[in-house]
């Protein structure tokens, strides 16, 4: 299986990210081999052959545990059976006996790992209830065959949790199939985790840097609003305004007295006839003024009547223009004939 890579490390490394696509979907499978293996027919011959041994062990561990787990059957259900297979000869001892030994034997001899003799081993074949071990056989074979159902049973109630039991036998068949299904969803859940776990890392990752940057800007904030350098400047500012409070205090005080030293009590007392003597010019130019517009207005000038006198006062000056220009024209030929008779 390849290992995740971060999404920030892809997003800054674009070529490490085009290399880590090729391989993830060209070059290599899920689990990490290659995809262009040139002795995979080899290996697939190799797996395969592994894989029949894998499962020739598997059903020998399974009889072993199902021999090993066996319990003997009932006595009555024993009696019943054994009077029905029961032969003239007289019998060493009863079925159900004989069966229940066995079974209680086998386990034992099934997990040992040590190596019988062959006369050990015709002594214990010729003594009961190993003598008579293939009239029990079809006993024996109920009895595992019985186990290995309910342990398939109880598998399939594994897998299908939400089925109807009277139902489950019929799923029997395909444990194998449900297996596969089930680790195949394992592998997907299992990938799924770990790219939810770098997705998560990644999250948490920028999460951590903007709480790192928040914590800056607020440290910076909090210096230079609170810190050292802050209260040396409010210092220094509060200073300079104290300086500048004082310094408009001395100025006020050197401008009243320049204005004693300049200003005397008679030059004030001058001023002040001279101020009231400006205000009686300006009450007078404004009646003058005021007389003067009654007196243009006796001549229609500024008067907004129907305008004739207005219109006279201005044909007049007309005239009067005219005058002027034919006066100053007799002048002009008076001066002319004057320098000709000199």
């Amino acid at each position: 299986m390849l290992p995740p890579v971060d999404e920030q490390v892809l997003r800054e490394n674009p070529e490490f990210a085009k290399l880590y696509s090729i391989l993830k979907n060209d070059i290599l499978n899920p689990d990490g081999s290659t995809k262009n293996d040139p002795d995979a027919n080899e290996r697939k011959a190799v797996s395969q052959e592994l894989n029949k041994i894998r499962r020739r062990c598997a059903k020998q561990y399974l009889l072993q545990q199902a021999i090993a787990s066996a319990s003997p059957p009932d006595d009555s259900i024993s009696a019943d059976k054994a009077a029905e297979t029961r032969v003239e000869t007289p019998p060493l001892a009863e079925p159900s006996t004989l069966l229940t030994d066995l079974l209680l034997i086998l386990p034992s001899l099934v997990d040992s790992d040590e190596l019988v003799d062959s006369d050990a081993a015709a002594l214990v074949l010729s003594s009961p209830p190993f003598s008579e071990f293939e009239s029990l056989l079809p006993q024996l074979g109920a009895i595992i065959s019985a186990n290995l159902h309910a342990s398939a049973l109880g598998l399939v109630r594994i897998t299908h949790p939400h089925k109807n039991p009277s139902y489950l036998h019929r799923h029997i068949p395909f444990l194998a199939a449900d297996h596969a299904a089930l680790r195949d969803k394992l592998s997907e859940a299992q990938l799924s985790l770990m790219s939810n776990r770098v997705q998560a890392l990644a999250s948490l990752t920028e999460l951590i840097s903007s709480c790192t940057q928040f914590l800056t800007i607020a440290i910076q904030t909090l210096e230079s609003k609170h810190g050292v350098a802050a209260r040396s400047l409010e210092l220094r500012a509060l200073d300079v305004s104290l300086e500048a409070q004082s310094m408009e205090l001395d100025a006020t005080a050197e401008s009243t007295k320049l204005s004693k030293e300049i200003y005397s009590p008679e030059a004030v007392t001058a001023l002040r006839h001279y101020l009231s003597h400006l205000k009686d010019a300006q009450v007078r130019a404004a009646e003058r003024v005021r007389g003067l517009q009654a007196e243009l207005g006796e001549y229609g000038v500024g008067v907004s009547k129907d305008g004739s006198k207005e219109k006279t006062m201005k044909e007049l000056a007309r005239e009067y223009r005219e005058m002027q220009i034919q006066v100053e024209d007799v002048k002009r030929d008076l001066e002319r004939l004057n320098n000709e008779s000199k």
